[in-house]
């Protein structure tokens, strides 16, 4: 009787230890999933610009030390372009308390700031953050945001633009009327325009699927289309492409991925730099500095992007001191 009752009792305490080391187990694997920084990644739609940021930025954290899966998790969701996608999106990274959002394009960050006033916010190509109403300054940013800015002067691009096809007169600016970014670059772009004695017409889209009549209303009234950094735009350009080599009109782009996609050319960033510059600034907020008083980052260094295959297909023979100029010539 007595050896019964000792087996019972070695057998419960023996449960005991193995509920107790499961609980304990349970508990540091939470402990270490709470000291993981959670970084949520928002981008507006998947293109080729933004994705190159993105994963940019992903790989130079790692390289400082800040590997997703190890002491980093990073949640990356696309929008796909839709509004309501965004602020759900950024929603979910608000109220899960997440270290740190990093939005990718203007309308990420403007989701993302309307979601919290706590959580620091890091915007990568974002043309015009002031005019935006992400930041005070570029300066000084203030609040819990700040970032990088992809900004390229539309009269730099079209200085390049009357390089290749001298004699330009009117110029066809295609851009989404509800991307303030593409607002800010169109009225830089009216300025030049009146500086030098040119016309400015407009064609402008809510949605990609008026991408294409818009394209052609221009090619009819134009010398050239320009085309700012857009995210609508962007996800339609093979059809700006195709439309504008069907009637021989040249169109100039405010990014590298837009010529490749079949623009003629462009004086843009690089990307890629943008993602490490955007890396950057996110470790500084994750080692103590307040987002507000790091100022956003612009780019200075701008080079040049040439499409051969559009030249060639609308009749335009590039010099050789722009040929010689280009960071890259897609084909």
């Amino acid at each position: 009787m007595k050896r019964i009752v000792t087996s019972k009792v070695f057998l419960l305490l023996t449960i005991m230890l193995v509920v107790l080391a499961a609980g304990c187990s349970a508990d540091g694997g939470s402990s270490q999933a709470d000291d993981q920084i959670k970084i949520g990644i928002v981008q507006i739609v998947e293109h080729p610009s933004l994705n190159m940021i993105r994963e940019s930025f992903v790989d130079h954290l790692a390289e400082q030390g800040y590997r997703d899966g190890e002491n980093v998790i990073i949640d990356y969701q696309n929008a796909q372009n839709d509004q309501t996608n965004l602020k759900t999106i950024c929603q979910k990274f608000s109220t899960s308390k997440y270290d740190m959002i990093v939005a990718i394009a203007t309308p990420s960050a403007q989701a993302a700031v309307g979601e919290t006033k706590d959580i620091p916010i890091v915007f990568s190509a974002c043309t015009d953050p002031v005019g935006s109403g992400l930041v005070d300054s570029l300066e000084k940013p203030g609040a819990n945001v700040t970032g990088t800015s992809d900004a390229v002067s539309a009269e730099k691009i079209m200085g390049l633009a009357q390089r290749i096809t001298p004699g330009i007169k009117t110029i066809g600016a295609l851009y989404s009327s509800s991307e303030t970014n593409s607002i800010a670059v169109i009225e830089n772009l009216e300025e030049y325009a009146q500086q030098n004695g040119l016309t400015v017409v407009h064609a402008t889209v809510m949605n990609s699927s008026e991408v294409q009549q818009a394209t052609a209303t221009l090619t009819d009234k134009a010398d050239a289309i320009f085309i700012p950094i857009d995210n609508t735009i962007a996800s339609a350009m093979p059809v700006v492409a195709q439309v504008a080599k069907d009637a021989k009109t040249p169109v100039y782009v405010g990014a590298d991925s837009l010529v490749k996609d079949g623009g003629l050319a462009t004086y843009g960033v690089n990307y890629v730099v943008l993602g490490q510059e955007t890396a950057n600034i996110a470790i500084q907020i994750l080692e103590g500095q307040n987002p507000g008083d790091i100022p956003v980052k612009t780019i200075s260094d701008v080079e040049v992007y040439l499409n051969k295959t559009t030249a060639e297909a609308i009749g335009v023979t590039i010099s050789e001191d722009v040929l010689n100029e280009a960071a890259e010539i897609f084909e």
